[in-house]
């Protein structure tokens, strides 16, 4: 991933739900270029940072410490997904994710994105899950979701 788009995760219920902050900020270099007169998030990388929420509480739910099988999540389709305002420089976006449907193999997740309780985007995601045989994604996906969970209370097992 060359993109981590999540700051922190704030909340975490297993097989229900997940929020998460994304603070967005001049210096976030993508902005210097997308619009350099008008600096915004761009919308695929909204997209991609509910991506990242919606894998983790998949992940998070599907995967146990015991289980030497470690599923990973990839995003396979995006449905519903409206933009109601830009995010820009000095937005802290709240992220909500909820699974609506969970199975072992693919999850839907609805997700929507606020600032200040005004609606930046929402949009319904199918993930499916995979064996991915890979220990170099594995710890890349644990050290990044160490970073994101510093600061929960509880801390979830982090597979």
């Amino acid at each position: 991933m060359k993109y981590f788009l999540l700051d922190k995760i704030i909340s975490f219920e297993k097989g229900i739900s997940a929020k998460a902050v994304k603070c967005i900020s001049y210096s976030d270099e993508i902005l210097h270029d997308h619009f350099p007169d008008f600096p915004v998030m761009p919308g695929a990388l909204l997209v991609e940072a509910s991506a990242q929420l919606g894998s983790f509480l998949f992940e998070m739910s599907i995967n146990e410490k015991e289980n030497k099988t470690i599923r990973r999540s990839l995003l396979v389709q995006i449905n519903k997904a409206k933009f109601h305002r830009f995010a820009e420089p000095g937005d802290k976006i709240i992220l909500s994710a909820e699974l609506i449907d969970l199975s072992i193999s693919s999850a839907h997740c609805k997700v929507l994105l606020e600032v200040e309780k005004e609606k930046v985007a929402s949009m319904m995601l199918t993930l499916v899950s995979r064996n991915i045989q890979s220990e170099s994604i594995h710890d890349q996906r644990r050290r990044i979701y160490e970073v994101w969970t510093r600061n929960l209370n509880p801390k979830p097992d982090i597979v």
